[in-house]
Parts: C-alpha cells; structure tokens; sequence
C-alpha cells in the first residue's frame, strides 16, 4: 500500500524528505501569490488585506495510533491537508472549525469515528481567574527567583562528581586493578550501609508501635500498617524554620495508623488529621500529631538511637543531626554517607552551628524573550533532551529533521505590525518564547500568534527543572500575554489550548483554566466547558451544542439528559465530524499516518445533509500548474471520468473545511 501522503511505497518516506520538498513547493506558492496576473483569486487576496494566500493539498481521511489510548489498531481517524502557504486569517477560522497544525501538515478528528473525541478549548483571557493551585505555581516560581527555592539538580551533582572523581582516581594508571575493585566494592559497601541504617530505623519504629500495641496503647483488634523512613532532601526541608536545616530523615507512620484506626471503627465522623471520635476511641488521643508525639518519646528512650535526636512535628516523626556533639561510631559513617558525603571511617561531622549556616540569597533573573520560528541548535538540544527524559524517546528517533518537521516549519504568511491596532507589536505568524534563567534556557513554547488568540502548540523544558512546574507556569505567561497585547489589537482576546481530550486523564488539566469553552464538533458553536462536562462524564462523544439547548431549558423533560446522550444525529455524515492526531503540550509525538483503502473515497451517508454543507462547488478556488481559477471555468477542460473523481474529492474537501474557507483557500491539484 503506498503512502496516503506521498505516494511513495510503504510509507518509509521520512518527515525531513517531505519538509525539504514542501518547503520548495511552499517557496514557489509565495512567488506564485505575489504575481500581478493572477486575477482569478482577487476575493481571497481583499480578504486576507494583501497578506498572501493560503495554498493546501487535500490529503484525505487517514487513520494513526492512538497515542492516548495506546490502542494497539490503527483507531486514532482524522482527515489530512498539507499547507503550502497559510494566512492567520485562515487559519484562524480552521482552529475554529476544529483543526490544528504539525509543522505544515494540518489534520482535523472524525470525532464520531476516533477512539479519543477531542474537542478543541479555548479561554477567554480577560476572564481567566487563577485557581489556589495555579497561584501556587506563581508563587513557588518567584521563590525560586528569590532563591528561597533550590533544584536538587546542584546537589546530585556534586555527588556524581565526586563519584565520579574517586572512580578516576582508583582508574589512575598507576593503580593496580585489584585497588580498582577494592575502590568500587568499598562504594557499593557505604551504599549498602547507608540503606542498612534507614531500615534499623524502620525497624525500631515497627517494634515502638508493636509494644504499645501489646501495652493497650493502640487498639490490639486492627492491623497496623508498617513504618518506613525516608531521607529528607535539602530542597524538601522548611525554609527559616528553627532545626530543619539540621533534619536528616522522616517518618508519616502517624498518618497511616491514625487513617487505620479511623477505617477500623464504627461510626467513625471525617475528621482533621486523621482522627477518630466515637464512644471507643478518642480524637485526640489517636490524631496523627499524638500518635507521633507518643512514638518520638519512646524512640528517644532507646539507647541504640544516640547520634540523632527524635522529634515530633506535626504528625511527622523526623530524625535530626545531633547538635554541637561529633556522630558516634556507625551512626557517624551511615550518616555522612546516606548524605553524599562519601566520608571515610574516620572523618569528623562539624556541629550544626558551624556546617549549616546559609550563604547569603542568591537572586535569580527570568527572561522570556519572543522570536519568530527558526531552527535554534540550543533550542533542539533542549528539545531532545526533554523528549528522552521526559517522554523516554529513544535518541535515533530525535532527529533534526523531525524537530524542524514538528515545531519549526509553518506555513503560516508572517504578518508585521502595522501600529493601527489590528496587529499586535510583533506581528502575527509562528513564534517560540524562550524562557531563560540566569542566561540558561529552561523551556520553550512553540506558539501561533492569530488575529483572534495566542495558540498554545507545544511546549519542552530542562527536566532539571520539574520542580517548578514550567508548563503550568508558562500557561498563566502566555494567559497574560494575550490580557497585555489586546491594547494595541483589540481583537486578540482567546487562548487556545489545543486540544482537549475527557476520556484522557493528563489531558484533563486544561480544563482547570477557568471559564473555559468547548467547540461544538458539529455546528461550530463555544460550549462552556461547565455545560458540556456532565455529558462528557456520560459518553466521549457529545454534540455540544445540544447540551447548550438543554441547559438553556428548551428541552425540560426528565430524562432529557438520556435522550441527548442517546441522540445520533442520523442525518450528519462523518465527515461533518472531527480527532486528535499530534500530541499536544504535554503529550507531544510524531505520528505516522497511514490511508485505509476503503475509506479513501469519504462519501456522505447522507445526501440531503451533505448538500446543506457543501452547497455549491463552483466557486471553489483550484489551483493547476501554477495557475488558479474557480472549479465552474476549469472544469471544462477536464474529461468526465476524471471529472466525476475530482468532484467527489472536492465535495470531501468543502464538507471538512466549509463554504467560506473553500472559497478563500486554493485547493492545489500539483
């Protein structure tokens, strides 16, 4: 079978072949656009205020894996064009009939078809109200400016280099490769013990909790669960709190027995901090702040633990570095070791007085800089980096050319301000924002600029960075963006978010910009997302615009609700429908398209509704030999076999794009 795109055999052509050709082609449709003899397309250059043209190639109905789903059949469906050339003013109006674009490549979901319906979301920005989650983002973000906030990334590396540095030095030439053994083992040895230490203290807590048990302390008729102790990283501890630079490891086992003895007993009421309250049992003596506070005193009791002092703090039971006193013996080396220290035998551990006090705050500087798309080698750097980490890529798949396929190419006609409030100050067209940290770039956000949104594409970052939460940080930036910009072009107001998809959990978050809208898959009309959710909840496929009618109270019947989620709409085709190919944002891959013979044809299961949308093909804009004119003149001088087939594709194309569109864009023939 060859490839649906193509048409070449087994569908082994690569993105960066097809990219390097289109990009050509997309080159002579440019030079095309400007000639002054082309009268035929006058309609579409008005409209579009002298910015071009928009040229497509009409690739048909394709099925994919699902990168949502994983189903393991090709059940990802969706219909395909491939942009020479593109206006923001069409495309504008194709993200609003549901489309999105991969590089040039532009596809749109069948959604009644698909495994994963995904609906496009938008938000308006002016009425965009942050939630305590999303402030939160904010804020952790301007700590780590601040420099209240550390990566554990400085830490770890200053570990591995110092791994790293004791390897070497036993691999020294003049090292004999028994004292390279002996080096190595005597790494996994201090290893070893430093996970032997946190399981002594694992174990001492099991036994304090077995004996008040067997004491009465805690009831006797439940099953406690296990205690485990956990390091507490330097990036994890409180910040300006009295002792905690000092804490080493903690314990939450006080959580776990207070929620136990909570499930366990009747008539239990929902409480705070996992307490119980009936006629048995009493609150305050089995919260998770009094069992901790009971456990840390009979801890401190036991002589095994000197070396480390044992405190209670709300609900936690937390082990400390003792103060001004050296470890004793074993507690000294398991200690210096779980910290990365690599401490010999022999080495003393200063007081906490003299080892803990801070440097003076560092601040850190954020710049978010604009820049048209372009290929940028530290960007793809980044971007690979983030796809093997991140997404597990394997590095052979990462290649220059995918990423230029993926997140450089654009079709789109770049527009330049024009200072009369119709275009914002840098223009319309594709950008990428990079979001830079004392001269480090962290993230990138592949955005398009149109005279209605901001388009969010894609977004990749320093997964030493995670801690932060870039994408969601980077979101609220973008949300701000377009509130800042809608003074020199009123017009902008949206933010699109791509696609949303209900059935996919990780796709879920988009929705929590709130008051979000949905697309309608069949009339093209914004559903609040608030409507259309408890529909969604019900079935994956939902004509929004229904469930609008019905919160309106135009349909008031009990089972109203059953009989719009059972409504099939008889009389709309598949093609009136839309799904998602590209990942987007978080969930971003390459997809390999692929045509399914019998579906090439993409006839209307209904004629009366296809001639409702498709109207008449006459005035479609066709392009040939680089000439153009409207389908009534060239058809003429097309023979009738072919001119029966040519009229079925064109039929397909202005049922997935619309009369107004069909009769803007040029369907290119070659």
């Amino acid at each position: 079978m060859g490839c649906w795109l193509c048409k070449l055999p087994n569908s082994q052509r690569s993105w960066g072949e097809i990219e390097k050709e289109e990009s050509e082609m997309a080159g002579k449709t440019r030079s095309e656009a400007s000639s002054s003899t082309r009268t035929t397309n006058t309609n579409s250059i008005n409209h579009n205020n002298g910015r071009g043209e928009s040229k497509v190639v009409d690739c048909g109905r394709n099925r994919s894996s699902c990168g949502y789903c994983k189903s393991p059949g090709l059940t990802g469906i969706s219909h395909g064009l491939w942009a020479h050339s593109l206006t923001v003013n069409d495309y504008q109006d194709l993200l609003d009939r549901g489309w999105r674009r991969s590089g040039s490549f532009l596809y749109k979901p069948e959604m009644e078809r698909t495994c994963c319906p995904s609906y496009t979301i938008r938000l308006k920005a002016g009425e965009f109200s942050p939630s305590k989650e999303q402030l939160r983002v904010t804020r952790r973000l301007q700590r780590f400016l601040d420099g209240e906030l550390d990566s554990i990334k400085p830490r770890k590396l200053a570990e591995e280099a110092n791994a790293s540095k004791r390897t070497r030095s036993c691999a020294d030439p003049g090292v004999s490769s028994s004292a390279v053994k002996e080096c190595l083992s005597s790494n996994n040895a201090e290893k070893n013990k430093g996970e032997k230490f946190l399981q002594s203290l694992t174990d001492k807590i099991n036994n304090v909790v077995h004996t008040c048990t067997e004491s009465g302390e805690f009831p006797n008729h439940i099953q406690l669960p296990k205690a485990s102790v956990k390091k507490v990283s330097q990036d994890k501890r409180k910040l300006f709190v009295e002792g905690s630079e000092t804490l080493l490891y903690s314990s939450n086992i006080a959580f776990q027995i207070a929620a136990a003895i909570k499930r366990a007993e009747p008539g239990m009421q929902d409480v705070h901090q996992s307490g119980v309250s009936n006629d048995r049992v009493d609150e305050k003596e089995f919260s998770a702040k009094s069992i901790a506070e009971k456990l840390a005193i009979s801890l401190n009791q036991l002589a095994e633990t000197s070396g480390l002092s044992i405190k209670a703090c709300n609900g936690h039971i937390n082990f400390y570095s003792a103060s001004n006193q050296d470890y004793l013996d074993g507690s000294a080396e398991f200690v210096a070791i779980a910290e990365g220290s690599f401490a010999r035998h022999d080495s003393k551990v200063c007081s906490s007085e003299n080892s803990f006090k801070r440097s003076p705050v560092e601040r850190r500087r954020l710049e978010i800089h604009l820049k048209r798309s372009s290929f940028d080698r530290e960007e793809f750097a980044l971007y690979r980096r983030y796809q093997i980490k991140v997404h597990n890529d394997t590095p052979d798949h990462v290649t220059e050319s995918s990423y230029k396929s993926f997140l450089v190419d654009t079709p789109l006609i770049f527009v330049p301000p024009t200072n009369d409030g119709t275009v914002p100050p840098c223009g319309f067209g594709s950008f990428h924002q990079q979001y830079v940290v004392d001269g480090q770039l962290v993230a990138v956000g592949v955005i398009d600029i149109l005279p209605r949104c901001l388009s969010s594409k894609y977004l990749f970052w320093d997964p030493d960075f995670a801690f932060i939460s870039l994408g969601k940080y980077s979101a609220l930036q973008e949300i701000n963006w377009v509130k800042e910009n809608q003074i020199h072009c009123p017009s902008l107001q949206f933010y699109y978010l791509g696609y949303y998809i209900h059935s996919c959990n990780k796709m879920r978050y988009k929705a929590t910009y709130r008051p979000s809208e949905l697309l309608c898959p069949l009339r093209y009309q914004w559903v609040s997302f608030d409507v259309a959710r408890p529909f969604l909840d019900r079935k994956a496929y939902v004509v929004l615009s229904d469930c609008a009618i019905l919160q309106d109270g135009e349909s008031s019947t009990p089972n109203a609700l059953e009989q719009i989620i059972e409504l099939q709409h008889d009389d709309i085709t598949v093609e009136d429908s839309n799904v998602v190919l590209m990942h987007q944002n978080e969930e971003a891959a390459d997809p390999e398209y692929q045509t399914s013979d019998d579906e090439s044809g993409g006839g209307s299961s209904d004629p009366e509704s296809a001639q409702r949308e498709n109207g008449d093909i006459s005035n479609l804009l066709v392009g040939l030999k680089g000439t153009c004119m409207k389908y009534e003149d060239l058809q003429r001088a097309i023979r009738p076999t072919e001119r029966d087939n040519l009229e079925t594709q064109l039929h397909r194309y202005l049922r997935v794009v619309g009369k107004e569109l069909g009769g803007r864009m040029i369907y290119s023939l070659g």
